[in-house]
């Protein structure tokens, strides 16, 4: 048993009182009041603990659920390697040649790169990752391996998933569908699609082929789907109809869905129904662009997960794995500025991803009580220690010093990774 004392549990106000918080396990299995922890008010979090159990001073921190990046590009990153200016064209076929022109030149190698970006996201206090691989005519399964043996290598301190990402298309490129099958039957959990109808100019073949793979491989999809105006709801129909037919609710995730932000609200509102009934899960990356209606995907009580997308890759020079400073990205880009809404931007980030990578809806529970996702007694004790006032002035400060454990374990303290956490 671990106990956690003297935290302040996902405070609202900077008088929140004092918990303790009892770990067994690698789950919550008791939060209680400090004073009753210390059987004297006046010193709140110094009572004894039970006997052989490790005690943890909180300090009186802010104890916060750990996020998660329901959204990354092991093999595309380039943190931590020399600067290299943005030479892409900004159309998005210019965006993916020109990363397949320059990925080779990387300093490191696909799986020693991939690794390093782990090692930020697991320091900024992430213990989930659902990354995009790379597979197509180029690079083959190469990208793929990279990124699976960086991600299995770090299995101790992360859930994970890896999608087999047809980054080029599907149709337009030959041998992509054979890849694609290749790396799900080494392991991919998921099969990737891209923009069916304006990137690929052929949706029926295009989800065609997603769907029956997912189907013989019994795994997942998630969609890449930047289509914008009548093109994304066209695509977001079928993609809703399709998941609908096959019975594969919270199997199926649609990421970016900017067609969400770029159509009225009444449309908006039809196809979302549509993708709730089918248990279509979505994620986003906090684009200045493309901002999801989270107020209308909270009512139908869909699963929304935050990613950081590229980090300082050939797309972008933007990302830098802190998944805190992306939350404060996802408040920022939505001019959020009541706490409220700034909070449930950590709720995204948070058990919004592990929602999406379990394939399950929210049930309408407060984080805090949450027993499977969130800080609820019973959920895996997967959490960040952050001196800070209140959940909002976390967000808004990005304090560097944090202790981020999993399962009840420390695995990073102060942006340093733990001793034998096999990180970086």
């Amino acid at each position: 048993m671990t106990v956690v004392k003297n935290v302040r549990l996902f405070p609202r106000t900077p008088d929140a009182p004092a918990v303790d918080v009892e770990i067994t396990e690698g789950r919550f299995s008791r939060i209680s009041p400090a004073e009753d922890a210390a059987h004297d008010s006046t010193q709140p979090g110094t009572g004894s603990a039970p006997t052989g159990a490790e005690v943890i001073d909180g300090a009186g921190r802010i104890l916060l659920p750990s996020l998660g990046d329901a959204h990354a590009h092991l093999d595309s990153n380039r943190m931590g390697q020399t600067f290299r200016p943005h030479t892409a064209d900004g159309t998005l076929h210019g965006f993916i040649m020109n990363d397949r022109e320059n990925w080779r030149g990387g300093e490191r190698s696909i799986a020693d790169q991939a690794a390093y970006a782990i090692g930020k996201i697991v320091a900024s206090g992430g213990t989930r990752i659902r990354s995009h691989a790379q597979v197509d005519a180029d690079c083959g399964l190469e990208r793929f391996h990279g990124v699976k043996a960086a991600l299995e290598a770090h299995a101790d301190v992360l859930d994970f998933q890896i999608v087999a990402f047809p980054q080029a298309g599907i149709v337009r490129e030959q041998g992509v569908r054979e890849l694609l099958d290749a790396a799900l039957a080494e392991g991919a959990d998921l099969v990737g699609g891209l923009d069916p109808l304006l990137y690929d100019r052929d949706p029926v073949a295009h989800l065609d082929t997603v769907f029956a793979l997912a189907d013989k491989h019994g795994k997942g999809i998630d969609i890449h789907l930047h289509e914008a105006g009548t093109a994304g709801l066209f695509s977001l129909e079928e993609i809703a109809a399709r998941t609908a037919a096959a019975g594969m609710a919270g199997q199926v995730t649609v990421s970016h869905a900017f067609a969400l932000k770029t159509n009225p609200e009444p449309e908006v509102a039809k196809v979302l129904d549509a993708l709730a009934e089918a248990g279509v899960t979505l994620t986003t990356v906090a684009p200045a662009k493309g901002v999801l209606p989270q107020a209308l995907i909270r009512e139908r009580r869909m699963a929304l997960g935050l990613g950081e997308d590229g980090q300082r890759d050939y797309w972008s020079p933007y990302g830098d794995g802190d998944l805190l400073r992306r939350t404060w990205q996802l408040a920022f880009t939505n001019g959020f500025r009541a706490d409220s809404d700034i909070e449930g931007c950590l709720d995204i980030a948070s058990r919004g991803g592990a929602q999406v990578m379990a394939g399950a809806r929210p049930d309408g529970s407060l984080l805090a009580d949450d027993a499977r996702f969130g800080l609820g007694v019973g959920a895996p004790a997967d959490f960040v220690l952050i001196d800070s006032d209140t959940v909002t002035s976390a967000i808004m400060d990005c304090p560097q010093d944090r202790d981020v454990f999993k399962a009840g374990r420390l695995i990073a303290s102060g942006g340093v990774l733990a001793s034998g956490a096999r990180l970086g």
